[in-house]
């Protein structure tokens, strides 16, 4: 476990690396006593400043939630990010420098109406409090150099969170079933990626549960108008200058993606 002035070099590290767009070395490499408590630590110290310099929460991203994921990382179970307001990415074009090294992710978002409960959360919870669902592009990226992430690295690094693109379409869950939902990602008119968002926990409302679970034991809630992305029912994919993608969901629409 590292001290506290070690989590605060970390955090530094990581802030400088996505202001810079200049990628650092694995965090193990310099720190090789992070763990993953003094991980989370370091994305709370990033979350705060930025918080300090006038962003808001507007959400939670859970990742890891795929069983491949987690047994690649070694873990049992998802980790999580903050979504904060800047994060929701607008616009004709997205500026591909402002990243390191950017993917995107297919994904489903859950708006809730209401706050959701803490210990005890259940998937009837989540949809009784969803007040909609939406087709969303989850932007990820690295501040660690070439992606050579560990558990440590992905979630001191806000659970390489870039942003979130979200399409126009409103759906309630109770007019579609967000366990089966069919999903394909074209890329400049030719698909690259299909999934289905039973890839999530078998249910991505159960990686929402969770999440509200997970953060009731720090002492968060998730709160009425705060978006949640469950996980991606895709595999990530690299992004570049000039490309375009375009996600379908069966009965949810699509959102649309420009990079330059």
């Amino acid at each position: 476990m590292l001290d506290t002035v070690s989590r605060a070099a970390a955090a530094n590290l990581l802030r400088a690396a996505e202001d810079d767009r200049s990628p650092i070395a694995p965090l193990v490499d310099t720190f090789p006593d992070i763990d993953v408590v003094d991980a989370y630590e370091i994305q709370l110290l990033g979350i705060r400043r930025r918080l300090a310099e006038g962003a808001t929460v507007r959400g939670h991203k859970v990742g890891l939630s795929s069983k491949v994921m987690q047994r690649m990382m070694g873990v049992d179970e998802p980790d999580y990010g903050h979504l904060l307001d800047d994060m929701v990415v607008t616009g004709p074009t997205i500026d591909t420098s402002r990243y390191c090294f950017p993917r995107i992710e297919v994904e489903i978002g859950y708006v809730l109406g209401k706050s959701l409960p803490g210990e005890g959360c259940t998937t009837q919870d989540v949809l009784a409090a969803t007040d909609h669902i939406v087709p969303a592009l989850e932007l990820i990226d690295s501040r660690i150099s070439d992606w050579r992430i560990g558990l440590a690295d992905t979630i001191a690094d806000n659970a390489s969170s870039a942003g979130v693109i979200l399409g126009d379409a409103r759906v309630a869950p109770r007019d579609l079933n967000p366990a089966d939902i069919e999903a394909v990602l074209y890329e400049d008119g030719t698909e690259i990626a299909r999934g289905n968002t039973n890839a999530v926990l078998g249910d991505p409302t159960e990686a929402v549960a969770w999440l509200a679970r997970k953060v009731a034991s720090f002492g968060v809630r998730l709160e009425a108008g705060h978006l949640v992305l469950p996980g991606s029912c895709t595999r990530a994919v690299d992004v570049g200058p000039g490309k375009e993608f375009r996600a379908d969901f069966a009965g949810l629409g699509s959102v649309c993606a420009r990079f330059a």
